[in-house]
């Protein structure tokens, strides 16, 4: 079931808009996807092909085989089904089947969906409106938990908790033994007993510790200066140790950051924002055993940012997608602790540029490269163990420095490094060509190893930001947004 910004059932007569190419290549799950698409964008490639008000498309590609693959997107999810055997969401063909509907070349007419389009569109959104009366019947507090239940639960949670307080005692040791053999040593004990000791932290059911675990093997003989970082992580990871065994005299939003950085499972049970929310970014990171997609989102009207985390099984994408530069109406709840993480709820309206709502060419309003450093160090003081910090840079320019490249104020008074994943992809060239020399609106994660840019608007000298800051992490100003940001990643 579709629903308007009152939450009220759309009108079959109102057509869920069309996405642009940028957007729907921004929903790839890989370069490889995205260029297997790209061939597929062919209307030689389709038949059978349609759209409807509703925001479906549909059509038919061929295959190597003898019956074609049956391809429906939902772009009110959005979601995808496809007959091949592909794992990956979305798949080649529904990408091609966008990119052939945004063309807009008259290839996807518009009609009524074929019946094996139908049916799932149906029983899809059947789930939807099943799943929504189900989160709506419990905020209301129907179904409730008995006291059987809360104490089972609470019996569980006590016996997790007092696995990973064995786990972090005995990882307390393993770096003691550590530091006393000598760090520039630990090149020669070869990663196995990391392992080792990450396995054991696995069956204390302490994955956030498993991680960083991991993370220490790869450092020695990582480059130079190898031991300075082990150093480095070593203390971060003892900190998160004694957290954990002190949390009972933590403030909760820290004691719940411990909570999270360990591994334990969270909730969101914040108060639901409703909003416009922009969607400034999307990407993967994949680990080996998972992959987790990162979706960033900017309230037009909040002001707030907000980070949707989505995972996939080692093979398989993360499911939540959005087109970037799309705005979602929707209700996000957020998580416990100091972060900036959410769970995407009641949707309003489908994902759309949402004309007549937004003022163009303006991008969120953002900060000094000053700013964004004093930002970073104040999410810090909340959750030490954070890698980087979202922050949207006004007025920066991109010039090259020794061995890089680095984000300046228009006023020359200081600048940020671009960090080296950002140098080695080719959205940097798109950030200088953006730019030509002159101030841009730069959407990014500034972290102890630089700034690694997202998305970027050409202001030049438009107005439209206050340039206090407000654009970083969870300010309390407001302002328009737009689709016309240039995807970097």
């Amino acid at each position: 079931m579709l629903l308007s910004h009152g939450g009220e059932p759309l009108p079959a007569t109102e057509s869920v808009a069309r996405w642009t190419m940028e957007q729907v290549l921004s929903l790839a799950p890989d370069d490889a996807s995205r260029k297997a698409g790209n061939k597929l964008a062919a209307a030689g490639h389709w038949s059978g092909t349609g759209f409807d008000a509703s925001g479906a498309v549909w059509g038919l590609c061929k295959g190597s085989g003898s019956k074609p693959y049956q391809t429906v997107v939902d772009t009110t999810g959005p979601a995808y089904t496809c007959s091949c055997p592909s794992r990956k969401f979305p798949c080649k063909h529904a990408l091609g089947l966008l990119l052939l509907r945004a063309s807009g070349d008259g290839s996807v007419p518009q009609g009524e969906p074929a019946d094996w389009a139908a049916q799932w569109l149906t029983a899809r959104r059947g789930r939807a409106e099943a799943k929504q009366a189900k989160q709506e019947a419990a905020g209301s507090g129907e179904a409730a938990p008995g006291p059987a239940d809360n104490a089972a639960a609470r019996k569980r949670a006590e016996r997790r908790a007092e696995r990973v307080t064995a786990g972090a005692l005995e990882l307390e040791q393993r770096l003691t033994d550590l530091l006393r053999g000598g760090l520039a040593t630990a090149d020669r004990t070869g990663y196995a007993l990391w392992e080792e000791t990450a396995a054991r932290m696995v069956d204390a059911q302490a994955p956030g510790l498993a991680g960083r675990v991991r993370e220490l093997g790869a450092i020695p003989g990582s480059g130079p200066g190898w031991p300075v970082r082990l150093l480095e992580e070593c203390g971060l990871l003892h900190l998160l140790d004694t957290a954990w065994l002190g949390r009972e005299r933590l403030p909760d939003p820290l004691a719940a950051t411990v909570r999270t950085r360990v591994g334990l499972p969270v909730s969101a049970e914040g108060p639901p924002v409703r909003d416009h929310w922009l969607v400034l970014a999307q990407y993967d990171t994949p680990d080996g055993r998972l992959t987790t997609r990162r979706i960033w989102l900017y309230g037009r009207e909040s002001g707030r940012t907000a980070l949707l985390l989505s995972f996939g099984a080692m093979g398989r994408a993360p499911e939540l997608a959005l087109p970037v530069g799309v705005t979602i109406d929707a209700e996000l709840t957020p998580y416990p602790g100091g972060g900036l993480r959410a769970d995407l709820g009641r949707q309003f309206a489908p994902p759309a540029a949402a004309p007549g709502i937004l003022v163009p060419d303006t991008p969120p309003p953002g900060g000094s490269t000053a700013a964004a450093l004093a930002a970073y160090g104040e999410a810090l003081r909340g959750d030490p163990w954070l890698d980087a910090w979202p922050v949207i840079l006004r007025d920066v320019i991109p010039v090259p420095s020794e061995g890089g490249w680095q984000l300046a104020d228009a006023e020359g008074a200081s600048a940020l490094p671009l960090s080296s994943a950002a140098l080695s992809r080719p959205g940097l060239w798109k950030l200088v060509a953006l730019s030509g020399g002159g101030p841009v609106t730069v959407f990014g994660e500034l972290g102890h190893r630089g700034f690694d840019p997202f998305a970027a608007w050409d202001t030049g000298g438009t107005e439209g930001g206050d340039g206090s800051g407000s654009g970083f992490g969870s300010g309390s100003g407001s302002a328009e947004v737009t689709d016309g940001a240039v995807r970097l990643i």
